[in-house]
């Protein structure tokens, strides 16, 4: 039922009259009907009548009673936790078969406990607090969030599910990777595959904990090796850890193996970095009978002499991919290479070097040639010889054809604007990188055990799968937020419990800022503003 107004002129005077109404259907067709006619409006409000009715009704509404209860009698609530983000993600845990893939092979395991709830607090903890993934800190931060499950975990709890998930982490990275193929789609036309170390704040090194080339520039601490490979849509399909001390090129290796052994992938397009790129790599993609790959891979310009010589000393003209990035194909004997110049950044390079030359020169003639030891920045632009030092003018020309330049080597009949493109979405791939190292921050690793630095970053991979679910969503429905901002008007949504008259209630806090776009992007209805708890 309702309350309807029914306007009736009366000599040129409009007068408002309320009516409760009750809808019913007849016959399958919606009707009407009036249940009862209040009166004037203007007579009910001015009277008072109106307020008496609305409080005297109010008395018989559980949900009324506490909010007015709030409001006048400014009752105390029991607790206030977190709401928002698990209501949202936990949608998206479940819609991913997340849940149902970890039950599945927890079963068999005598836990006394739910590893799905702990896992899913893992994932989450990584997205709300990011820089706060120990266990240690964990057990305090569960207890601060209304979720299902989440009161009965303790720091046991996630130390053992952390083993968990390192114990199974192959199983269950093929369970979705077959349930995103189903979910998502059937295609797989690119694979973009790039690799990151991540250091561990212990000083011994272990089987897995090994001292190597760092990108972190922490050399004095040992690390692991982190790949991932990602669709072109930017979704993970898969991750693997390998020692500290693995170099790219066996990471390289153990990856395109995966996918076609495990993962039973037989036909794609490789896209990765400079640091993946050789005659052993390339031989590895093609060189398989049943599942030969394409590949697009960057070059190393100042490595490669093919490409630093012949390439780049190619003339031809380049044709224009987009306001600032240009594309033209060179062919050496059967080996094809697609050339790009981004113009933006040629100028920035050129402005960069010219910096730095005059530097050196000024340096050379207030300072001498022994201010400039052992900076390796600068050391490419100076020429040693019989004990002087001279700026190389060669070696800045040589600097110059590489201002703005990449260079692509392919084996696909992919046109270059559409190899340029497909390289730049390896983007995505550092993308993620970044996110997990600053919004999920995986690294630094405290973890003592190899087990549980890998679980770690087993449960920020299932953090990064609810991460990158709700910015599709969010894209597709043309909403700009920045990730913090979202993430905050989340967390402001609370569940806050209450006690009126010997009932319990869970009272829901307003929805601010892009929080309630983001539950229409997960699907996820609001909760009530009050609910009563049996």
């Amino acid at each position: 039922m309702f309350v309807r107004v029914k306007r009736s002129v009366q000599s040129g005077t409009t007068y408002e009259y309320l009516q409760i109404v009750e809808s019913f259907r007849d016959q399958g067709k919606p009707r009407q009907r009036v249940v009862a006619n209040l009166g004037r409006r203007d007579y009910l409000v001015a009277s008072g009548m109106l307020d008496g009715l609305v409080r005297s009704l109010a008395r018989y509404s559980e949900k009324l009673r506490v909010v007015e209860a709030v409001r006048t009698r400014g009752i105390a609530a029991r607790s206030a936790k977190q709401w928002g983000p698990a209501l949202v993600f936990g949608r998206l845990w479940q819609e991913q078969g997340l849940g149902e893939v970890i039950r599945k092979l927890a079963a068999g395991h005598k836990f006394g406990f739910d590893p799905e709830r702990v896992a899913f607090a893992m994932a989450l903890q990584r997205l709300c607090v990011p820089g706060t993934g120990s266990d240690l800190q964990g057990s305090g931060w569960v207890g601060t969030v209304e979720a299902e499950g989440f009161a009965a975990i303790a720091l046991q709890h996630l130390y053992r599910t952390t083993g968990f998930l390192a114990e199974v982490r192959e199983e269950l990275e093929q369970e979705l990777f077959f349930r995103d193929r189903d979910l998502f789609t059937q295609q797989l036309d690119l694979v973009f595959i790039d690799t990151t170390s991540l250091y561990v704040y212990r000083p011994d090194e272990t089987e897995w904990r090994r001292r190597g080339h760092s990108r972190d520039h922490r050399p004095d601490l040992p690390q692991l090796v982190l790949a991932v490979v990602l669709d072109q849509d930017g979704w993970p399909l898969s991750w693997e850890v390998f020692p500290g001390n693995t170099a790219d090129g066996k990471v390289f290796k153990a990856v395109v193996e995966k996918m076609r052994g495990r993962f039973r992938i037989r036909r794609v397009v490789v896209v990765a970095d400079r640091g993946m790129v050789s005659a052993g790599a390339i031989k590895l993609l093609t060189g398989d009978e049943r599942a030969p790959y394409d590949y697009i891979l960057g070059c190393r310009m100042r490595r490669q002499k093919e490409v630093r010589e012949e390439v780049l000393g190619r003339s031809g003209r380049y044709s224009r991919v987009s306001a600032t990035l240009k594309v033209k194909e060179v062919r050496i004997g059967d080996r094809r290479y697609i050339v790009c110049l981004n113009e933006e950044e040629a100028r920035k390079d050129a402005a960069a070097r010219q910096a730095i030359l005059g530097h050196l020169q000024e340096a050379l003639e207030k300072k001498g040639p022994k201010s400039l030891v052992g900076n390796k920045g600068f050391s490419r632009f100076l020429r040693i010889e019989k004990g002087s030092v001279r700026i190389d003018k060669r070696a800045a020309e040589i600097d110059q054809r590489l201002d703005g330049k990449f260079v692509l080597r392919t084996n696909t009949d992919l046109s270059p604007r559409e190899v340029a493109r497909s390289y730049k979405s390896l983007w995505q791939v550092e993308r993620v990188f970044r996110e997990e190292k600053t919004t999920l921050r995986v690294r630094p690793l405290y973890h003592h055990r190899d087990d549980t630095s890998i679980g770690h970053i087993a449960a920020s991979f299932l953090a990064l799968r609810l991460e990158i679910d709700l910015q599709r969503r969010l894209d597709e429905k043309g909403v700009k937020a920045s990730w913090p901002d979202l993430m905050r008007d989340l967390a402001q949504v609370q569940a806050v419990r209450v006690e009126l008259d010997g009932h319990r209630y869970l009272l829901r806090t307003d929805l601010v800022g892009t929080a309630n776009r983001a539950f229409v992007a997960a699907g996820v209805r609001v909760p009530s503003p009050v609910t009563l708890l049996r």
